[in-house]
């Protein structure tokens, strides 16, 4: 790895302050990238981020945990991701860039802290595309038999990473019908499914809230669940943050920074609280088919809807393709940024003719093509140490996220309070409140049976990532002889 030297542009730090001698606080100096994304690929890749794949199977897990209450899981869990992302927000308003909040960890809390949390969510993105793949793979393979399952996979790896490496607006034109897809697709479900609960639709009879408070009552299961609810929810909501990456490659990251996180409320408001109201409403949360066929699929046979299961897997592959698409573009977007810092390969850091880090996502699809292989021969061991080792990375990034945004406030005020366009509200309280709330989880994970592996091999991941990135910067700032 070859350490390049910092960049500056003129204006001052404080001796004592971490990244001192470092870009100050602006628009960094993306070298290469190109402002290809439009506004309305940013709009639809803000919605779309919040909408994953597991909304639409893995829910079913929290909901036959929880009862009804995991509304309440998913009011914790969705509050937690909108402070972080008004945090995230703040700081990306003022200094958009591909690396996002590894570089302003970089800047706010030291070297060790950007690399650390840089190659982490490195990391956990490229297990998702093998994640993904394999799951695209299973729905095609069930359409089309004849077709090997591994072939399948391979040939979604093969087609995105084309879409990846042809140009920034390829991957925001697709992103942006596959989130729109998404989005009409859990808007038709609320409206349908709420006229169903009502006795609205044709064949249907008004259930109201008899499915919320008559099978024992709304906690079921006791107020224990919700917090067990919550970790089965928490990490569906990982992808919030692509937009302040992708901010860094738009004509006005700033403006579209900032529509983002203002959204952030109504987006999780309604996709996800919306939709599962809907859900717990039309049928008993103790039903058969919420955890075996999934939550929506089950709703749709509720109300009658014919190939609610082939309708369903058309969404989920939508959601599916979407998250391939926008994992690849983070996690090459961060290796980028990683290259530009020092911190990687400085191919990485380089782009093509077409603005393009082509090194940086070629890493990351040989990577996630490593993980597949693992997936097919290897599932129980070494692709679940994968999964593992990588489940706990949005708790780290959050954290990471609220100590950055701290700093980074003060260093905002003394250098360009001009470009403090969105702020964190009642800062630092609802800060340090963030901080307690992500902490009280990750305590919670430790004492959890599911999630104490989990955590513990994320952890054990990250002291080793942050050893390499301490000893790495003693390198760095020791003499040469």
């Amino acid at each position: 790895m070859t350490v390049q030297p910092p960049q500056t542009t003129g204006a001052t730090t404080r001796p004592g302050d971490p990244g001192a001698g470092r870009t100050p606080v602006g628009r960094e100096d993306d070298s290469g990238l190109k402002a290809g994304l439009k506004n309305r690929h940013l709009s639809m890749i803000a919605i779309g981020g919040v909408i994953g794949a597991g909304l639409f199977v893995g829910s079913g897990a929290g909901i036959a945990a929880t009862g009804p209450g995991i509304l309440i899981s998913y009011a914790l869990a969705g509050l937690l991701v909108v402070l972080v992302m008004r945090m995230l927000g703040e700081m990306a308003a003022a200094h958009p860039t591909s690396g996002s909040f590894s570089a302003y960890a970089d800047r706010a809390l030291g070297r060790w802290a950007g690399f650390t949390i840089g190659w982490l969510y490195w990391f956990f993105w490229v297990v998702v595309l093998a994640v993904e793949a394999t799951a695209g793979a299973q729905i095609l393979t069930g359409w089309i038999p004849a077709v090997p399952q591994w072939a399948w996979a391979l040939l979604v790896m093969v087609v995105l990473t084309a879409t990846n490496l042809a140009a920034v607006g390829a991957y925001g034109e697709f992103e942006f019908w596959f989130a729109g897809i998404k989005v009409v697709a859990i808007g038709a479900f609320i409206v349908v499914g709420g006229l169903a609960v009502f006795g609205l639709l044709p064949g249907t009879e008004a259930v109201g809230t008899s499915n919320l408070l008559d099978r024992g009552g709304f906690l079921p299961n006791g107020p224990g669940a919700v917090l067990s609810g919550m970790l089965l929810v928490v990490f569906s909501f990982m992808g919030s943050e692509i937009v302040t990456l992708a901010a860094g490659e738009s004509a006005e990251p700033e403006k579209a920074v900032g529509r983002a996180t203002n959204s952030v409320i109504w987006r999780i408001g309604v996709f996800y609280l919306g939709s599962i109201l809907v859900v717990v409403s039309l049928l008993p949360w103790d039903a058969e088919g919420i955890v075996a066929h999934g939550p929506y699929v089950a709703a749709l046979k509720e109300i009658g809807i014919p190939h609610a299961g082939t309708v369903m897997d058309v969404i989920v592959l939508t959601a599916v393709l979407s998250c391939l698409n926008s994992g690849l573009y983070t996690a090459s977007r961060m290796a980028f940024s990683l290259g530009r810092r020092g911190d990687a390969p400085a191919s990485f850091g380089r782009t093509t003719g077409r603005g393009v880090p082509a090194a940086a996502i070629w890493a990351s699809v040989a990577f996630g093509f490593v993980a597949v292989f693992f997936n097919y021969t290897s599932p129980e061991t070494v692709f679940q140490f994968l999964l593992n080792s990588s489940g706990a990375v949005a708790l780290f990034v959050w954290l990471v996220i609220c100590f950055s945004q701290l700093r980074m406030r003060r260093i905002i005020e003394r250098e360009t309070p001009d470009r403090l366009t969105v702020r964190m509200w009642l800062y630092p309280y609802l800060t340090w409140a963030t901080i307690a709330l992500i902490l009280c989880v990750v305590g919670y994970m430790f004492v959890d049976p599911e999630g104490r592996e989990q955590m513990v091999m994320s952890v054990l991941v990250g002291l080793l990532v942050l050893a390499v990135g301490l000893v790495r910067g003693r390198r760095a700032r020791s003499p040469r002889p």
